[in-house]
């Protein structure tokens, strides 16, 4: 864990993740610990993987991309990583913190990995506005009911979850009405990572059909200009700027508006407010 260095630079927010196999999750966290050099966020690092979402100068935020691509440590590990920049008025994060976890999305069922993804469910933001206005399409909203309520895809559909883990369950219980109407499941969150973790279990243990946002919100964002034609409302994101518009810029948005007056999400926002001090 360390500082930030105080500066008066513009700041960015970078997300990314890569589902890969790592033999030494722990090497690699020590190696990205002395990479995050004026840089706050939090990175996961898993024998599946690594995820992260870091802020900090552009400069800076460059020469880390740079070298998780290219530090012989990591032995091309994360070659072809998409990064997904956005904007800050307020400095995203205060510390940088490195975990290493089990898994790097909890995701409630045992034995699913997200380095298991028996066909390419992906589809490019170009293809995907397309995608959504089919017939044959059930457009699911792969968040927390409270980030679908902040924002969202026209005509997609809220799970209800309040946790990830309880996708599954949602899933298992419409998966035989979308596959006697034919339906194919278009299904997106915020940078990916929690349809890359579900996409091949959907295909291989329920035989749905499944099309994925390629890098997610974030990424639609960032490939569409006009990309208020087909979102509605701002897109969450977890870190002290809340949410950001469809130009990937930081709005007014306040935590306490985001998680509302629902007793159950009271949690978030005390975590919110505990995990990453002012500063």
């Amino acid at each position: 864990m360390s500082d930030i260095l105080s500066d008066t630079a513009i700041h960015e927010h970078s997300s990314f993740y890569k589902f890969v196999a790592l033999a030494e999750p722990e090497r690699v966290a020590t190696r990205l610990r002395e990479l995050c050099v004026r840089l706050g966020g939090n990175v996961l690092v898993a024998p599946e993987g690594i995820s992260g979402a870091l802020g900090g100068p552009v400069e800076a935020l460059d020469a880390f991309e740079q070298a998780l691509l290219s530090d012989p440590v990591f032995e091309s590990a994360f070659t072809g990583i998409q990064f997904k920049r956005s904007f800050c008025q307020t400095r995203p994060f205060t510390l940088c913190k490195v975990h290493v976890k089990p898994e790097l999305v909890a995701f409630g069922l045992e034995g699913v990995s997200g380095l298991v993804d028996p066909r390419d469910t992906h589809v490019s933001p170009q293809a995907w506005r397309e995608l959504i206005q089919r017939e044959d399409v059930v457009l699911i909203d792969n968040r927390n009911s409270f980030e679908w309520k902040l924002g969202h895809f026209r005509g997609a559909v809220d799970p209800g979850v309040r946790h990830f883990r309880d996708f599954p369950a949602y899933v298992q219980a419409h998966a035989d009405q979308w596959k006697r109407e034919g339906k194919t499941v278009a299904m997106y969150c915020t940078g990916g990572i929690r349809c890359e973790k579900m996409g091949g279990w959907m295909q291989e243990e329920l035989g749905l059909q499944v099309a994925q946002l390629d890098g997610g919100i974030l990424n639609y964002f960032e490939q569409m200009q006009d990309a208020e034609a087909d979102w509605l409302g701002e897109c969450f994101v977890f870190d002290k700027r809340i949410a950001i518009d469809t130009r990937r810029e930081e709005t007014a948005t306040t935590a306490e508006q985001a998680y509302g007056d629902d007793p159950a999400e009271a949690w978030r926002l005390a975590r919110a407010k505990r995990l990453d001090p002012a500063g």
